[in-house]
């Protein structure tokens, strides 16, 4: 990474990177209120800035056309993964950015292995990809939920103890082929505290046409210390040089928006996507085409528009040539007969 920016964000996510290899406990390492120090106004801008970057980077992803990233978002329920998409994907080209969300998986999708699925919706090269929960379902809801497993048609076999362990280790090993193959792997999980999450509730019951609300939301809520030993094992076993977790505190949602684009903007950094370089032979023909383009000038008007407002854009170019007006069109620069004197 040569931009120098993208130190002070590694310095600024540091905290919430899960170190691969480490025992964590959520309810002890990572504080759902945690804000380093800033205060919601200056958030503001910093988010502002990191939505620049993104947006800047993004753009050299899409045009280099060679990496992918795919983003998993996890979270409890009202963690704001939602809202959190929404703000950090703001200022960036939707056309290069896909989101999907995984509900309750179809007969079709039970028919084949628990990863099928999450690979249909990968991201393409130059894409970024956002999985609004993501394959860790299926160390999280059907861990907690292990009559899911019935569903999920394994043989008997399969369901034997150190499951779970086999799991991690298999969603590892895909993670790691993702990324030797150019797919960068960025994983989040919204920490959000359990007094945080029934405010929130409370707040959607409290607003008729919050259509988000939903009991099924409350009896999760019944199973919070499962969720959390769930999210604890899940954060210890997979989070890999490859691809580490970060888990953001999420109790404030603009700051957890900031941590987010943050993250991201950090991964694109890494990856440092360039664009690409004109040969010599599409060099020729562009100027082939850029010496068509300027003969179609209106009579009077520049022959390039564009250089003739911005000076420094025929420099980038090579162009040493001011921008001129279309003389021929206008007919500037003819020979003019000499009026006979009377």
């Amino acid at each position: 990474m040569s931009d120098e920016r993208a130190e002070r964000i590694a310095d600024f996510i540091g905290p919430l990177r899960v170190k691969p290899g480490s025992k964590v406990r959520l309810d002890r390492d990572f504080d759902p209120r945690y804000k380093a120090g800033l205060k919601k106004r200056e958030g503001v801008e910093l988010l502002r800035t990191g939505v620049s970057l993104l947006a800047e980077y993004q753009e050299r992803l899409a045009a280099q056309d060679t990496y992918g990233v795919l983003l998993c978002l996890q979270a409890l329920d009202a963690g704001g993964k939602d809202g959190t998409i929404r703000h950090v994907m703001s200022g960036v080209n939707p056309q290069g950015v896909r989101v999907s969300s995984f509900k309750v998986p179809s007969a079709e999708e039970l028919d084949h292995d628990y990863l099928w699925r999450y690979a249909q919706r990968l991201p393409t090269r130059g894409e970024i990809a956002i999985f609004n929960r993501s394959h860790y379902e299926e160390v999280l809801v059907v861990r907690v939920h292990p009559e899911n497993l019935v569903r999920q048609k394994l043989p008997e076999k399969a369901r034997e103890p150190g499951l779970w362990d086999r799991r991690y280790r298999e969603i590892n090993r895909w993670e790691r082929y993702l990324t030797d193959n150019g797919f960068k792997v960025v994983k989040i999980f919204l920490n959000l505290s359990k007094e945080e999450q029934r405010t929130r509730f409370l707040k959607r019951i409290d607003v008729p046409e919050n259509w988000k609300f939903s009991a099924a939301d409350v009896r999760e809520r019944r199973r919070w210390d499962d969720y959390q030993h769930a999210f604890s094992e899940m954060l210890s076993a997979t989070s890999t040089k490859w691809a580490p977790w970060y888990v953001v505190p999420a109790d404030r949602k603009w700051f957890a928006r900031i941590c987010t684009a943050a993250v991201l903007t950090h991964a694109l950094m890494d990856i440092d996507p360039q664009y690409p370089d004109v040969g010599e032979e599409a060099r020729k023909d562009l100027l082939v085409t850029r010496r068509e383009l300027e003969q179609e000038a209106p009579a009077g008007a520049p022959a390039d528009p564009y250089t003739s407002r911005h000076p420094s854009a025929a420099q980038a170019t090579g162009r040493r040539d001011r921008p001129t007006v279309n003389r021929r069109a206008s007919g500037a620069g003819r020979p003019t007969k000499k009026k006979k004197r009377g």
